[in-house]
C-alpha cells in the first residue's frame, strides 16, 4: 500500500533509549528533518481568520483606543445629579422653572429606583448568589467527571498498548531464540559436512585410510 507507514518502535519493551549519545542521536535527527521540511500548504486555512476583538464590547475598544493613543482618563461626569436653577438671564420665565421642577423629579424618582434596587439586591441578592455558585459546582462535577472518563479511557490505551507490545515482545524472543537456535545447528551441519568432505578428499587420495580412520565424532 503507498505511503503506508509500518511501526517497528515497542517503547514499553524496546531496549537501550538510556543509553549515552541516543538522545542526542534523536534530538541530531529531529533538527536535520526541520531544516530540510519546508512546509509548503497552509494547514489552517480550512479555519476561519482569527478574531481577537470578537470578545470586546463597545466600551472596552474605546477604552483600548484611549490607552493607544495615550490619552486621559475621564473624570466622572456628575452634571446629570445637580439641580442648578435658571439661569439668571430666566428667572422671571415660568417655563424655565418648569423645566428645572421636571429635571429635579426626573433625579428624584431615579434615585427611588436605585433604593429599590438595592432592596431587591438585600433580599434576593444572597439566595440568587448561592444558586449561581451551585451552578458552577454541579458544572465543575460534570467536567470532573468527564475528565475522569477521558483520563480513565487513556490508561485502558495505554495498558492495552502495554500488553499488546509486552505480548509481542515474548513472541519475538521466542523468534530469536528458535532462529538462534537454528543457525547454530545450520552452522554445526555445516561444520560436519566440511569435515565430511576433507575426510572423503583424503580416503580419495590414500584408499588405505579407509580401515584405518573413521569419520569424526558428530558427522551424519
Amino acid at each position: 500500500m503507498a505511503g503506508e507507514v509500518v511501526v517497528d518502535a515497542l517503547p514499553y519493551i524496546d531496549q537501550g533509549y538510556d543509553e549515552p549519545g541516543v538522545r542526542e542521536a534523536a534530538f541530531a535527527m529531529v533538527e536535520e528533518e526541520c531544516r530540510r521540511y519546508r512546509p509548503t500548504k497552509n494547514y489552517l486555512e480550512h479555519l476561519p481568520p482569527l478574531n481577537i476583538s470578537s470578545f470586546e464590547t463597545q466600551i472596552m475598544h474605546n477604552e483600548f483606543e484611549r490607552l493607544q493613543n495615550r490619552l486621559p482618563m475621564e473624570t466622572i461626569s456628575m452634571k446629570r445629579y445637580e439641580l442648578p436653577p435658571p439661569p439668571s438671564g430666566k428667572l422671571n420665565e415660568l417655563n424655565a422653572w418648569s423645566e428645572c421642577v421636571n429635571n429635579s423629579q426626573a433625579q428624584l424618582e431615579h434615585q427611588g429606583v436605585r433604593i429599590l434596587n438595592l432592596q431587591l439586591m438585600l433580599e434576593y441578592c444572597c439566595p440568587a448568589w448561592q444558586r449561581y455558585l451551585q451552578t458552577l459546582q454541579d458544572l465543575e462535577k460534570i467536567a470532573s467527571k468527564k475528565l475522569a472518563a477521558l483520563r480513565q479511557a487513556l490508561q485502558e490505551v495505554n495498558w492495552q498498548r502495554k500488553s499488546l507490545q509486552t505480548k509481542g515482545g515474548d513472541q519475538l524472543k521466542n523468534l530469536e531464540a528458535k532462529w538462534v537456535a537454528l543457525v547454530s545447528h545450520n552452522y554445526e551441519i555445516e561444520q560436519a559436512c566440511v569435515m565430511a568432505e576433507e575426510y572423503i578428499a583424503r580416503v580419495n587420495q590414500n584408499p588405505e585410510l579407509i580401515n584405518t580412520q573413521i569419520l569424526p565424532t558428530g558427522s551424519p
